[in-house]
């Protein structure tokens, strides 16, 4: 029930702090964001709270406090965090920056050795790696970077390239594997605009790519990154303007562009389609027409390809769909399902049906939004895998591994980040049973986000109802049965917004199990004739559940029943919702609205409530239905005024 643009919003609940300043990439596309400790339980020590401390002090990489810290807790328990915290701050400025003059390389070296095979030396591996690389020191990166088993770090990857750079590797080579790294600015840090310029002096990467992807980054706002991959870009001031003001740029680059070069008239066109896509303009599509007339796809930053893609659903531009799809970064077409998906719908409108079956065949296999969606293109039913069951042996099993034993300690302690690291450790190289009776043993534990983490990471065998649990069943079914509310679609939601942690509490201040915020909390109260309530009781799970579940019928109501409108509304708001759907200029397929919405996190988050509705459905009912059905068709209509917040 959050706008996904507040800016700076982390989630610390299921990521990690990383070194270089930027949050460690989530790998589940499900994942919904993090949540904010609140007040600790009573069991926790006065050590443990010293220990917390420390973790603060270390992600501030204070090198003082950390040690004064570190200093009172000689006989702690997990003495590998304590020397984690106290080693990490010296690794690392104040920003975040990795510092090649640390000298606290013997300090490293011990801890290695010590606590190898573990999740929390794979992670001082990682720390380890930046500096290594900073320094140039390739002949150690080397060595530590063969036993660096995540492997997760956009930078660490932009450094072991620039390594086999310096080592003499082709350079054209490995200006093919940067291009499958160098996707989100947002994760280059200083690695990766090193390594641009590196590859361009070697001659693998020509100017143009280079700027290519500094032009990514200055789309994003990171204009002094941008400069330094790719120097001074002659488009930069289109860029600038396009950011602020779409429309007028395309009316004014229209007039002005014959004073660039056919390339430069390319990527313009391409950088201006995208943010008149962002705003739902219908001359999106007639930019990216110019574009792909010119050609140059593959200097088109990632946003500007993948926005290609939206501007060509949101005209019904089948040929600029399937144009852009194959013009997209080989790395960035396979990230995601929806660009198969999309592809076999352009092969479709075609009359290739034949081929447009094999692309959903690729996917058709899938348990997300667009495995759905393919299957039913190829008239298969979207009903869950056969369960596959496990034993008690099994699950009681679980119950002696150190890495269940510590995260949930590390839960205790509402230390999600670490509890998920030592949870998340120990389910690597499982086998789909195993990581069944992991999920079963977190459920009888009460740690319902960890049943749908673990549940959801099988490939072959599978038991939905673990990976869609429906924990306060006997207190939300009552309330939507009240109500009439789909159970669910609320399930759906509630998956999506807290994964059913109870004490979920965002940055923003939305709080408990349906992520209800403060005055949408007292607004629904009192339009239910909830007397006397007070914000303090959104703590408390039925009454979480008996606002969220109302507000959630309201925007419903207020929306014609459309549960795509109704769960973008209770993402980023009803009048977004509502402004969202005005700029439709005729009936539009619901995943096709769900694919364009501007907002990366309502996007995401549309898509993933309405596929997990669908599964609920079995689970819940035993119900098949068609997700196309339940996206249903968005018709055009003027955007009212709601008093809904």
């Amino acid at each position: 029930m959050k706008c996904n643009e507040i800016a700076g919003m982390l989630f610390a609940s299921l990521i990690f702090f990383a070194p270089n300043g930027f949050a460690e990439k989530i790998k589940k596309p499900n994942l919904p964001k993090s949540y904010a400790s609140k007040a600790l339980p009573a069991e926790i020590s006065d050590a443990d709270r010293i220990f917390i401390d420390l973790r603060e002090a270390a992600k501030k990489n204070d090198v003082f406090r950390t040690q004064q810290l570190a200093a009172n807790l000689s006989n702690y328990p997990y003495d590998d965090y304590v020397a984690y915290f106290r080693i990490k701050p010296q690794l690392f400025d104040s920003a975040g920056g990795a510092r090649a003059d640390t000298s606290a390389d013997a300090q490293v070296y011990s801890f290695l050795r010590q606590y190898e095979g573990s999740a929390l030396a794979d992670r001082m591996r990682n720390d380890w790696l930046l500096v290594l690389g900073k320094r140039k020191d390739w002949a150690s990166f080397d060595t530590e970077y063969a036993k660096f088993v995540l492997d997760d770090d956009t930078q660490v990857k932009c450094y072991a390239l620039q390594s086999k750079l310096a080592q003499g590797e082709n350079p054209t080579k490995l200006s093919i594997d940067a291009r499958a790294i160098l996707i989100n600015p947002a994760y280059f840090g200083s690695a990766c605009q090193e390594l641009v310029p590196a590859l361009v002096a070697a001659g693998g990467m020509t100017p143009s790519e280079a700027k290519a992807v500094g032009r990514g980054a200055s789309e994003m706002g990171f204009d002094t990154m941008s400069r330094r991959i790719g120097g001074e870009d002659p488009i930069a001031d289109v860029v600038r303007m396009a950011k602020a003001e779409p429309l007028r740029t395309f009316k004014d680059f229209s007039q002005n562009a014959s004073r660039y070069s056919k390339e430069n008239q390319a990527v313009a066109w391409g950088v201006i389609g995208q943010f008149l896509a962002k705003k739902l303009d219908p001359n999106a599509d007639d930019a990216y027409r110019l574009q792909q007339e010119l050609g140059y796809n593959e200097l088109l930053s990632t946003e500007t390809q993948e926005w290609k893609v939206r501007a060509g659903l949101r005209a019904k531009d089948w040929p600029l769909v399937k144009n852009a799809i194959e013009g997209m970064n080989p790395a960035v077409r396979s990230r995601d399902p929806a660009w198969t998906y999309w592809y076999g719908r352009a092969l479709k409108a075609e009359g290739q049906d034949a081929k447009a079956r094999e692309s959903y065949e690729l996917i058709a296999d899938q348990y997300n939004f667009y495995g759905q969606l393919a299957r039913e293109e190829l008239g298969k039913p979207n009903h869950p895998p056969v369960r596959t069951k496990v034993s008690e042996q099994d699950v009681d099993a679980m119950a002696s591994r150190i890495g269940f034993i510590r995260g949930d300690r590390l839960y205790t302690m509402n230390l999600r980040f670490e509890g998920n690291r030592e949870w998340n450790w120990e389910l690597r190289n499982m086998t789909d049973k195993q990581l069944l009776a992991a999920a079963e043993y977190a459920k009888r534990i009460g740690l319902y986000d960890r049943v749908v983490n673990t549940a959801d990471r099988t490939k072959q065998e599978h038991d939905f109802s673990l990976r869609y649990p429906t924990p306060y069943r006997d207190e939300l079914a009552p309330i939507a049965r009240q109500i009439d509310l789909n159970l669910a679609w609320a399930y759906g939601l509630i998956r999506q917004e807290s994964r059913f942690i109870i004490n979920a509490s965002s940055s923003v201040g939305a709080s408990g199990l349906m992520q209800v915020m403060p005055n949408t909390a007292k607004y629904v109260a009192k339009k239910i004739g909830m007397s006397n309530y007070t914000n303090d009781q959104l703590s408390n799970t039925n009454t979480n559940l008996t606002l969220g579940s109302n507000y959630l019928n309201m925007v419903l109501i207020d929306l014609d029943g459309s549960w795509v409108l109704a769960s973008a509304a209770y993402n980023a708001g009803p009048s977004r919702s509502k402004q969202w759907r005005e700029k439709l200029t005729s009936p539009t397929e619901g995943a096709i609205y769900a694919e364009t919405i501007p907002f990366n996190e309502t996007r995401t988050y549309v898509k993933n409530v309405l596929s997990n509705a669908n599964y609920y459905s079995s689970v819940i009912q035993g119900q098949v239905q068609s997700l196309k059905q339940r996206l249903g068709v968005i018709s055009p209509k003027v955007a009212s005024q709601s008093e809904l917040p």
